[in-house]
């Protein structure tokens, strides 16, 4: 079904790097979200930073070829940011990774350009809360917490949400219900849950709704999780019903599956590793993007 809805991702991005591949795949939650959602019939354009290196010339390239708008993108110096996978044991392994340039604040462009769109999508991992207040008196939010499910964190994210989405996988039915209902309860329109094999559900004023996920023998699972989420987006933003939003998000979320990389485009792996932080380094030395100014500061708390 062609959509007219428009959606802006604002926020990271990486170059994924299977080193013991030797390839290198554009991907990140923002961008992913805004090539899967394009490719669900939305408009879509990105907002974020990239380099003019390797990468960052990957990342843009796989935008224009899939359709999105990168009028937004900033060019940046240094160096893209990236993450480093690796199959262990036949499970896939995250290991290291540089954000680069990735953690930006938005523009005075990219506020006066919010209104332009039915809904921006951002994350956890693009650090912009702060910024949320703002974002939604312009315009839907729709915000990825993946495996965050700390309480304050909700409730400081959820008031302005339209849709806010989790990662669930290992959560049993009961406590992915009762982290969807906290989700509603601090303020979401509608909260989703993702839970790998076993399906996900969607909660909102209609009630809930749950699907099973399509067996399928994957060839890689990374970014079924963001399929998923640009379409239950794109899904709710034209008014479809939850049952066949559901059921259209597995079938999109399978397909994904079945290519390497997020949504494909490799590329010979060109990034110095060389300044590779361990994850956990990673989280302690990332700091939010640049809040509102002060005179923002009475809405963002």
């Amino acid at each position: 079904m062609s959509s007219t809805v428009r959606i802006l991702a604002f926020g990271d991005n990486v170059v994924d790097c299977y080193r013991d591949q030797d390839l290198m795949f554009p991907g990140g939650n923002c961008v992913n979200h805004a090539v899967f959602a394009r490719r669900a019939g939305a408009e879509t354009a990105y907002a974020g930073a990239v380099c003019d290196d390797d990468a960052g010339r990957l990342i843009r390239s796989a935008l224009v070829e899939e359709g999105v708008d990168v009028s937004m993108l900033r060019m940046e110096p240094g160096q893209t940011a990236y993450c480093v996978i690796e199959t262990q044991e036949g499970e896939r392994v995250f290991v290291g990774a540089n954000l680069g340039p990735s953690i930006i604040a938005p523009s005075g462009g990219d506020l006066a350009q919010l209104s332009q769109f039915d809904a921006v999508h951002t994350g956890r991992s693009s650090h912009v809360d702060a910024w949320l207040p703002r974002f939604s008196r312009a315009v839907k939010v729709s915000y990825d917490l993946a495996t965050v499910h700390d309480p304050d964190r909700i409730a400081r994210v959820a008031p302005h949400c339209f849709l806010l989405a989790f990662s669930g996988g290992g959560l049993s039915r009961a406590e992915a219900v009762a982290l969807a209902e906290r989700a509603r309860a601090d303020g979401a329109r509608w909260s989703l849950v993702t839970r790998g094999m076993e399906g996900a559900l969607l909660l909102g004023d209609q009630g809930l709704f749950e699907a099973s996920a399509q067996p399928v023998e994957a060839v890689d699972t990374l970014g079924a999780g963001d399929t998923f989420i640009a379409n239950v987006l794109v899904g709710l933003l034209n008014d479809q019903h939850p049952d066949d939003i559901l059921s259209r998000a597995a079938e999109a979320a399978a397909s994904t599956c079945l290519m390497r990389g997020a949504f494909g485009h490799a590329a010979p792996m060109a990034v110095d590793l060389s300044n590779m932080m361990t994850l956990d380094e990673v989280y302690r030395a990332t700091r939010p993007a640049a809040g509102p100014p002060e005179t923002d500061i009475g809405a963002v708390a």
